[in-house]
């Protein structure tokens, strides 16, 4: 298994967060910008970027693969976070991405996501990768369909304070029993599985 903690793409640099990346992730996390498709989401707690630090560190330890900070230049300011995650509750690896938004429309997220999904197969193959989306983030669904992702549920978006929002998972291959199971733990019944 290769060591996906520092990853190089043709344009960017991929690696564990360190401790002096706290600040640019929570400025990031915070621009309201970069959550106008939900706005709820917006992080306020200067204390997140650190948590989001310790969080990727964790995972890393854990599992071997995590959310990187990245660049577009070597030693270069961080303009995002992204990557691949297990979570605690589910069988998958989450796969997310949230850029500067003075480097939105690069196609950094496609770029940064391809390298992603290679590490999770190289590092857990049977765990499927998941990308949960707003139906109406309509930049971060066709990253996810850039990246070979099919739609396979839609539905409400439980705790979403907007009544209207739909949720959309997307993963990289038919869910099998023990996945729709598991997203149905999660909130995501089979009622609002996707066919096809």
């Amino acid at each position: 298994m290769t060591d996906w903690r520092h990853v190089r793409t043709e344009r960017l640099w991929l690696d564990e967060p360190t401790d002096g990346d706290a600040e640019a992730l929570f400025s990031i996390h915070s621009d309201p910008a970069s959550w106008v498709h939900f706005p709820s989401g917006r992080v306020t707690d200067p204390a997140a970027g650190a948590v989001m630090v310790s969080a990727s560190t964790a995972r890393f330890a854990r599992d071997g693969l995590a959310y990187w900070s990245v660049r577009d230049q070597e030693g270069g300011p961080v303009v995002g976070r992204g990557g691949c995650m297990g979570p605690d509750d589910g069988p998958w690896w989450n796969l997310y991405y949230r850029f500067d938004q003075r480097v939105v429309g690069r196609g950094y997220a496609t770029e940064m996501g391809e390298a992603a999904i290679a590490a999770a197969h190289d590092v857990a193959p049977d765990r499927p990768v998941l990308a949960y989306l707003l139906e109406h983030n309509h930049g971060s669904r066709r990253t996810a369909e850039k990246l070979g992702l099919r739609l396979v549920w839609r539905g409400p978006d439980e705790g979403n304070p907007d009544p209207d929002a739909v949720r959309l998972v997307f993963l990289d291959r038919a869910p099998d029993d023990a996945l729709v199971r598991s997203l149905e733990a999660a909130g995501m019944p089979a009622r609002h599985l996707v066919a096809g």
